[in-house]
């Protein structure tokens, strides 16, 4: 009996033994494999340093980068600092604001990805205008964003006075950001529209706005490369007599003028009789000459 009890308790003992070393072993390669796998089920995304409002330009220094849950990682986040910070335009313009700690994603900012919003594409110190188009004013619906235009208003300077109309140059060289309603820059299909957007200064923007009330607005549509400026500003009727060549500066019209002055010339031994005298001038000169009447 007492022999049957020392097996039986030999017994429990080794097996408690093996339980403990097997344990043991399981929880150092547990530790051993621990950071491996926290690292492989996390991934990098890019998050706001501090408040960001709307239209604050991205840099380097007001993003971090932070490890999510591989599982929680937002749709579309960035991963690296300088693919939030940077887009194929330059610097990404934040299009909503964006609070600390955030992730920084593609509907937020500007570039491929972000949401339509014509004022994250403007130039700095640049404003956006619309012209009424159609057919004609629009260039046979050949002006596209991207594209180049002149912008010309042709007008009366007296309403009473249709002759003395005349085409001035409202502004040069600017660039189309819309046609309806549509900035996409890979269009390359012509459509005739209601209103084009521009691209100019804000005193091109009073005189664009004030020209459409006064006259008719159109738009000339340069050559992709074309950045010369214009040399003629304005154009009128009197050009177009000329057959459009432009008045040389400081040149001098001449002047032709008769004029016919009738005096009595008084002679000793003849009646008075009336002359003629005719007075021309040329070009400033004047010259006289005379013609015998009866």
């Amino acid at each position: 009996m007492q022999t049957r009890t020392v097996i039986s308790l030999a017994g429990a003992v080794a097996l408690g033994l093996g339980a403990v070393l097997a344990a043991r072993v399981y929880m150092s390669a547990g530790r051993d494999a621990g950071p491996a796998v926290r690292e492989s089920a996390s991934a990098p995304v890019v998050v706001a340093a501090q408040p960001l409002t709307r239209g604050f330009k991205l840099q380097p220094a007001v993003l971090k980068v932070v490890r999510y849950p591989a599982d929680s990682v937002p749709l579309g986040a960035f991963a690296t600092v300088a693919a939030a910070s940077t887009g194929q335009g330059g610097a990404r313009i934040v299009l909503k604001d964006i609070a600390a700690n955030e992730p920084i994603l593609p509907d937020r900012v500007s570039g491929p990805g972000g949401r339509a919003n014509l004022s994250g594409s403007l130039t700095e110190g640049m404003r956006a205008v619309s012209l009424r188009a159609n057919d004609v004013a629009g260039v046979g619906g050949f002006v596209l964003p991207g594209d180049r235009v002149d912008v010309l208003l042709t007008r009366s300077r007296d309403n009473n006075q249709p002759d003395t109309s005349l085409t001035q140059v409202l502004a040069e060289n600017v660039r189309v950001v819309g046609v309806d309603q549509s900035d996409n820059q890979s269009a390359d299909k012509p459509v005739v529209v209601k209103a084009i957007t521009v691209e100019v200064t804000p005193d091109q923007a009073q005189a664009i706005t004030l020209a459409q009330a006064v006259g008719a607005v159109s738009l000339v549509l340069r050559q992709i490369s074309d950045q010369a400026p214009l040399t003629r500003q304005v154009t009128t009727l009197a050009d177009l007599s000329r057959g459009g060549a432009p008045r040389a500066a400081g040149s001098i019209t001449p002047v032709r003028a008769s004029v016919r002055v009738r005096a009595p010339v008084i002679r000793a031994t003849a009646p008075a009789m009336p002359r003629t005298t005719e007075v021309r001038v040329t070009r400033g000169v004047v010259t006289t000459g005379y013609e015998v009447g009866s």
